[in-house]
Parts: C-alpha cells; sequence; structure tokens
C-alpha cells in the first residue's frame, strides 16, 4: 500500500468525554486501533450543574469526523451531542446510554 492509498483509509474518530471519562477506551484504540486515528478529544472537566440549559456551551458544532465517541456522563450534553451528530450525519456510538440518534451497544 503507497503512502497515498495508506491516508485515504484513514478513520478519523472525535471523542467527546468529561474529566478523562475514555482515557482507556481512547489508549485501546491507540494502541490497537489499525485504520483509526483519534483526530481530536473534546474533554470538559468543569464541575457541571444538574441540568445543562445551553449545551452549545460545552458542544461545539464546528467538527467533522468519520464517527464520534461519546464517554460523556452528563445526560443533557449526551443527548445534544447525538442531535448535532445526527444533523450532521456522523454516526455516534453512545455506549451503555438510549438515545434513539445513536448507537448504543451494551457495555
Amino acid at each position: 500500500m503507497n503512502k497515498e492509498t495508506e491516508k485515504l483509509s484513514i478513520y478519523r474518530i472525535i471523542v467527546f468525554e468529561e474529566n478523562g471519562s475514555g482515557e482507556k477506551k481512547i489508549q485501546g484504540i491507540t494502541d490497537h486501533g489499525t485504520g483509526l486515528k483519534i483526530s481530536r478529544r473534546y474533554n470538559i472537566q468543569e464541575n457541571l450543574p444538574e441540568i445543562v440549559d445551553e449545551p452549545e456551551r460545552y458542544i461545539p458544532d464546528d467538527f467533522n469526523a468519520d464517527l464520534v465517541l461519546d464517554f460523556l456522563k452528563h445526560p443533557d450534553l449526551s443527548s445534544y451531542l447525538a442531535l448535532v451528530c445526527n444533523r450532521k450525519n456522523i454516526p455516534v456510538i453512545a455506549s451503555g446510554k438510549k438515545h434513539a440518534e445513536a448507537m448504543t451497544p451494551f457495555t
């Protein structure tokens, strides 16, 4: 495989997490993922209120990827992220959560 073909086969992943909550999974992808690249991490490190009225303050919508991984703990942020990804036609995996807009495999 030449370098041009190799570049085309990279699958770009963006991670959304809180306080490093996706660290172990990210390390596994980095160590063992072939053709996968964590192209960006959004790590929210603030103490969040019980209800987040303005999730766009924490979840930007100016990203693009082949896949989004949701390791967010706050349900308001996780739900908003799924809606943003759905609107952008980017698949999102939110393991252990229930979102109509996301793939939600069991953990």
